[in-house]
């Protein structure tokens, strides 16, 4: 879903109609690039920023290109890659950027670009696929799960994209009643998935998903995982744990393996009843699976109690077991779908949390995106950029985790920034 409003995130399709520029911009200096273009001369390499154009309806995003992350500006006035439909995913991959349209419940689009030569975006594919909401990088593949919401018809539907061929190699179905095993009659519903080692982990919540219950559950009180070989998804087992709720959000990943292999599982605390009231009776915490493992460990952080009441809705890995995590105030949530103004760096290692400062006054953010990895991660590990909207601007924001602080970069101008990426090319000699 899109990561504009609440529970939705983002996917992509048509063609370029021109580069986008960037210029000096104002303000007082800012430091170095996080991650400058350049050095290789043999290369060229550019960040893709998604924007979506304000006061524009049956828009998805328009995709831009930039060179810096640090200063300037760029505009989705007449610049850019308009992408169609309503709420669009994005990944980058095998140095490759893929735009996966969600269709909600109608079909959706995989549309496939790289960098020229030149630093521009060609498109190398464009194909109806089914609606995806899921989706994620598994050996050279990407993995697309199109989750059923239905007691009536569990079936869920799986595609593996391969990165090279960029076509459909494989697919197959899992039957969300058959996987929850519960006796009334709930289903699993993926939250998101994630590779670890040679293996698909799938975090699932399950819920009623009939006549007026919906995502109304009577098991608020577990973390679940299936786990499946791969590439054959072939199931293995199902992780449980009861001392949070389900890992993830109802649109958002949860699951993020470390450097040496461990999977550190966040749960944000959200299980609704059939009024889609908030019905969390364990905390905002985080978990462990050790590598190798297809078990959780004793490992245990209460995230809201070290954040004085706050919720983890979202999160990125910037490296050494520090994460960027999107905060909401849990007092002040009103639905399930996410949201959050406040970020933190959340360090699993030595179990310790520190709110980030230099971004702008929480009241006055619109948006951050933060939603299923979509902040961008320096080649060094030491900075994580991502969007962020006021009621004035949106501006990428570069996070030095190490300190914790944030210092104003880009401007887009006209559009709200929900992704940021990078992609490579060999240069023109």
């Amino acid at each position: 879903m899109k990561k504009v409003n609440l529970f939705f995130i983002i996917l992509f399709g048509i063609i370029l109609l021109g580069a986008c520029s960037s210029d000096d911009g104002g303000g007082a200096p800012l430091p170095p690039d996080p991650d400058p273009i350049g050095g290789d001369p043999e290369t060229v390499s550019k960040y893709i920023i998604t924007a979506t154009p304000i006061a524009t309806e049956g828009v998805a995003d328009y995709l831009l290109t930039a060179d810096d992350l640090s200063s300037g500006s760029i505009t989705t006035a007449g610049n850019g890659i308009e992408q169609d439909g309503t709420y669009r995913y994005y990944v980058t991959y095998n140095n490759k950027f893929f735009s996966l349209l969600y269709g909600q419940g109608n079909p959706g689009a995989v549309t496939t670009y790289q960098l020229d030569s030149e630093g521009a975006l060609e498109k190398l594919s464009d194909f109806q696929a089914e609606s995806m909401h899921v989706f994620g990088p598994a050996g050279d593949d990407i993995l697309m799960i199109d989750v059923s919401r239905s007691a009536d018809d569990p079936i869920s539907h799986w595609y593996r994209l391969d990165t090279n061929t960029l076509q459909i190699v494989a697919e197959g179905e899992i039957n969300g009643k058959e996987l929850a095993n519960k006796e009334n009659g709930e289903i699993a519903h993926f939250s998101w998935m994630t590779a670890v080692g040679d293996k698909i982990f799938l975090p699932y919540f399950t819920m009623k998903a009939c006549c007026d219950a919906g995502w109304e559950t009577d098991y608020p009180d577990e973390a679940n995982i299936a786990v499946y070989s791969y590439p054959e998804m072939e199931y293995i087992e199902t992780i449980t744990d009861d001392r949070t709720s389900f890992i993830g959000r109802y649109f958002s990943n949860g699951l993020t393996v470390d450097e040496q292999g461990d999977a550190y599982a966040f749960s944000a605390a959200c299980p609704v009843n059939a009024s889609w009231e908030l019905i969390p009776t364990l905390p905002s915490a985080i978990t462990r699976i050790p590598s190798g493992s297809t078990a959780f460990d004793d490992y245990y952080f209460n995230i809201e109690e070290a954040s004085g009441g706050y919720v983890v809705n979202d999160h990125v890995y910037a490296g050494n077991g520090k994460f960027v995590g999107l905060m909401q105030n849990k007092s002040e949530r009103i639905d399930p779908w996410g949201g959050g103004t406040q970020l933190a760096v959340i360090d699993v290692y030595n179990k310790t949390f520190d709110w980030i400062t230099g971004t702008p006054d929480p009241e006055t953010i619109l948006f951050v995106s933060l939603s299923n990895i979509e902040g961008y991660i320096s080649e060094d590990v030491k900075t994580v950029s991502l969007g962020i909207t006021t009621e004035t601007a949106s501006h990428v924001y570069n996070i030095d985790v190490a300190s914790a602080t944030a210092t104003q970069g880009l401007e887009v101008v006209g559009g709200q920034i929900t992704a940021i990426n990078k992609l490579e090319a060999e240069a023109t000699e």
